[in-house]
């Protein structure tokens, strides 16, 4: 959530800093605003709207600079409003700020008692006071904004002008991601690549507690500690081209479609081999796995149902007790800890507060062992954690998580494998059988693609209605309940998703000519058991929509409407029922008119507790 670019050079950054803010929409956002220092005065100018309307404000006023810095914000202290958008200034000094200032009512207090006067409700706007009041010391915006930081606690990123000094950006991360960005004769700084690969594809990773100084041909890092320390520079693989929309309306719409290619990416190394190997999560990999009992997962949304899922996989197959737990309830409570348990964190940025929180309360709890499953290489969980694998799931837009669902469910179908191989619970002969359908898995959710004009007329009717149930058995619940949090997320449609023989318990009461039900129908050992629960539904005057297997020999009928993917695909079966879901939660949005890819209320990258 929110997002920071900043840039010093010898040419105008206003187009560079607002073309960045617009491929950080994904991000969410409330309001927008940019600073730059012109003839050594703060211009700024903020937008309680879209990044358009900045952009419209910035070529009215004809806004142009060498410095500066900007913001999209996502309401955390204070509402949506002008006066809390940022950036935030200070006699001369303007920041902006990503994240949570923990204890910002007594700095706010301290400052009030000093002089400094408030004209916003957020936290920020401590950072801009203390970032002045140090600078009156010390007579360096460097080492002001070092100071300052010293002071702050909570997560955070920012990216700090001056006017009295304009080829120079100060920025400092603390739990928030951020990031340099290396060009000829020019510097940068965002919340994450993709703004930054119109202007160059060398990235600078910083680390926990580093503050930078940015000069035009010059950089300086100095760590939480206070010494210079170098970082490496990374070519980034991303291209400009991927973090385009393309032939296509929305990026939720491309994602869902880039599915087969993502997970060929994803399975590559596995699908080219004769056998399975640890070392895919990591060169220790055969000594950890070879050493724990159990395995503990923690994560968030989308990856929380990931986890679930990988939950049935792992104590059926591997035969390994398996627990899943929502991040950020997770160290809010009293557990009993394992040091042999393997920690696994899910996150498609690998900057979800709540699981890295997690994460380490795990460490101090005396967990050992950790692996990271993310889609972004150089994030926080990864460098956090023991062992990891990347998904290569390509930059997702969208804020419905798509393809870092199926591909983190491709993770964890690999993980699965090979701690069952591990323990003598997998033959030669299942092994190869295993490998043989991950081969097939991108040609079969080719095909289940195909099911999207149907798909679309389900939609119709969704879109009339406010509420809906999804129902699934087994394996096939967690994928009921990431139907339902994808129905929510984008149209609206107010969703729950049940175990289907939990019916009878309670959720038959909401069933009515007016509430539609959707049931996932693989060919599965509990297939028998779903056709009851089905009945009870349309005893009640229920409408069903079932998502079923060619071969498990269902049809359309009155009041029941049937679609049916590919035959039964086994273990992987949850990746390919999953898919149907997310395009009809996509097309009933569109049907609504909704903004699908900046939902209301929610972010992408969720950096804030």
């Amino acid at each position: 959530m929110c997002g920071i670019v900043a840039a010093v050079a010898g040419r105008n950054v206003v187009p560079l800093l607002l073309e960045g803010l617009r491929r950080l929409e994904y991000r969410g956002y409330d309001s927008a605003g940019v600073a730059i220092v012109v003839d050594g005065k703060l211009q700024r100018l903020r937008s309680a709207g879209r990044v358009a309307e900045l952009a419209a404000a910035s070529e009215q006023s004809k806004l142009a600079g060498n410095t500066g810095i900007a913001h999209t914000r996502w309401a955390t202290h204070g509402a949506p409003s002008e006066k809390n958008a940022h950036p935030h200034v200070s006699g001369g000094i303007a920041v902006v700020h990503n994240g949570i200032i923990e204890n910002h009512d007594d700095i706010r207090t301290k400052l009030r008692a000093c002089g400094y006067r408030f004209t916003s409700d957020t936290d920020t706007e401590v950072i801009a006071h203390l970032v002045h009041k140090h600078a009156q010391v010390a007579k360096d915006i460097f080492a002001a904004t070092r100071a300052a930081v010293a002071e702050l606690q909570g997560a955070f990123a920012i990216a700090v002008v001056v006017e009295s000094e304009p080829q120079r950006v100060i920025v400092a991360r603390q739990g928030a991601p951020l990031l340099l960005g290396v060009g000829t004769g020019e510097m940068f700084a965002a919340s994450d690549a993709s703004a930054l690969l119109q202007v160059t594809r060398r990235m600078i990773y910083l680390e926990e507690g580093d503050v930078v100084d940015l000069q035009r041909d010059h950089f300086e890092v100095r760590d939480a500690g206070g010494q210079k320390v170098e970082r490496p520079i990374h070519l980034s693989e991303l291209t400009a081209d991927a973090v385009d929309l393309g032939p296509y309306r929305h990026f939720m719409q491309k994602e869902i479609f880039e599915q087969p290619g993502a997970l060929a990416n994803t399975l590559e190394m596995v699908v080219n081999a004769q056998s399975l190997s640890p070392q895919l999560f990591g060169v220790e990999a055969p000594k950890i796995f070879s050493e724990i009992d159990s395995v503990l997962i923690l994560a968030c949304g989308t990856s929380y149902h990931a986890g679930v899922v990988a939950r049935y996989w792992i104590e059926a197959i591997a035969g390994l007790p398996c627990s899943v737990e929502i991040a950020s309830e997770y160290r809010y409570r009293a557990s009993v800890p394992n040091p042999r348990a393997l920690v696994v964190t899910i996150s498609q940025s690998g900057e979800t507060a709540d699981t890295i929180a997690a994460l380490n309360f795990a460490r101090k709890q005396g967990h050992k062992s950790c692996l990271s499953i993310c889609n972004v290489p150089e994030s926080a969980l990864v460098r956090l954690s023991d062992l990891r694998f990347l998904t290569r799931a390509g930059p997702e837009i969208g804020v419905a998580s798509t393809k870092a669902f199926t591909t983190q469910l491709a993770a964890l179908v690999l993980l699965t494998l090979v701690l069952a191989k591990m323990r003598g619970r997998l033959s030669a002969e299942k092994e190869q059988e295993f490998i043989q359908a991950l081969r097939h898995l991108p040609a079969a959710l080719s095909h289940v693609l195909q099911v999207e004009p149907q798909i679309k007329e389900w939609a119709k009717k969704f879109a009339a209605h406010d509420h809906a149930l999804f129902l699934g058995r087994g394996i096939h619940y967690p994928i009921a309940l990431e139907g339902a949090l994808k129905l929510k997320e984008i149209s609206y449609i107010h969703a729950e998703a049940y175990p289907a023989g939990e019916l009878k318990h309670g959720p038959l009461a909401l069933v009515d000519k007016e509430m539609p039900v959707v049931a996932i129908a693989p060919n599965d050992a509990l297939l028998e058991k779903l056709k009851s629960n089905m009945q009870e539904v349309r005893a009640r005057g229920g409408q069903l929509y079932v998502l079923a297997d060619q071969d498990s020999r269902l049809s359309s009928s009155e009041g029941v409407e049937v679609i049916t993917l590919t035959d039964h695909a086994g273990i992987l079966s949850p990746i390919l029922h999953t898919v149907p879901l997310q395009l009809l939660a996509y097309h009933a949005a569109l049907v609504r008119g909704n903004d699908v890819d900046k939902p209301r209320n929610l972010a992408k990258s969720v950096t804030v507790e």
